[in-house]
């Protein structure tokens, strides 16, 4: 039976909250069950599979057929994505360490690009889970393509990493609510502004194309 007023607006907030931490239990759950070194980029991959079915206006999915479905078929695959994420990272961590023990000269003239690299790289992280389950693409084409499309939709880029940080700064201040409130809120954070960039660059490729075509046809008449 449906419900109106006070009450619908309350039961579909208890519908979303029931999502959300099943959604979160479950990345938990998943990325535990791979001993995390193996589970957490396949449970990650299957959390924004979900979220992304959201993102679409799928909200009537279920949620542990898509998550479990996801997780099987993006195991192997998933991992090498995040085989090569740990290792930029584990780059980037040698790199401040070394900074920290080097020269006040060295440290002046490295700093700034340091940092700079640093926050590139994790805006790229913004798009690289909503590009993997978004497209069908190989591993190298996600980190190019989330790279370009972190350059071409500044604002964006901005919104989710604002967002991300507040995020970060809340979840701080109350610890137990990491079991449901952690993983499946950053997703919906990024999911959604990610798939709007992707929209609105294939409009326009696809318009720049339509422009060409018809520039063609005037040229050969």
């Amino acid at each position: 039976m449906e419900t109106h007023g006070i009450m619908g607006g309350v039961n579909n907030v208890l519908e979303w909250i029931t999502r959300l931490v099943l959604l979160n239990i479950l990345w938990i759950f998943f990325s535990l069950l791979g001993f995390i070194v193996l589970g957490f980029f396949p449970a990650t991959v299957a959390m924004f599979a979900v979220v992304r079915r959201w993102a679409l206006g799928e909200m009537d999915i279920s949620i542990t057929e898509v998550f479990w479905r996801s997780y099987k078929k993006e195991f192997i695959k998933s991992n090498i994505l995040g085989a090569v994420i740990v290792m930029a990272g584990t780059v980037l961590v040698i790199d401040y360490y070394f900074l920290q023990q080097a020269s006040l000269q060295i440290q002046n003239l490295l700093s700034v690009p340091f940092l700079i690299i640093s926050i590139l790289f994790i805006c790229v992280l913004f798009y690289i889970f909503p590009m993997y389950v978004h497209y069908d693409l190989k591993i190298a084409q996600v980190f190019k393509n989330s790279f370009f499309i972190m350059i071409m939709r500044p604002f964006s880029t901005i919104m989710i990493f604002v967002s991300s940080v507040g995020l970060a700064i809340l979840l701080s201040f109350g610890p137990p609510l990491l079991l449901v409130c952690s993983g499946n809120i950053f997703a919906l954070v990024m999911t959604k502004p990610a798939i709007n960039a992707f929209n609105a660059i294939s409009k326009k490729r696809e318009m720049v194309m339509t422009k060409n075509l018809n520039e063609k046809d005037l040229i050969n008449e």
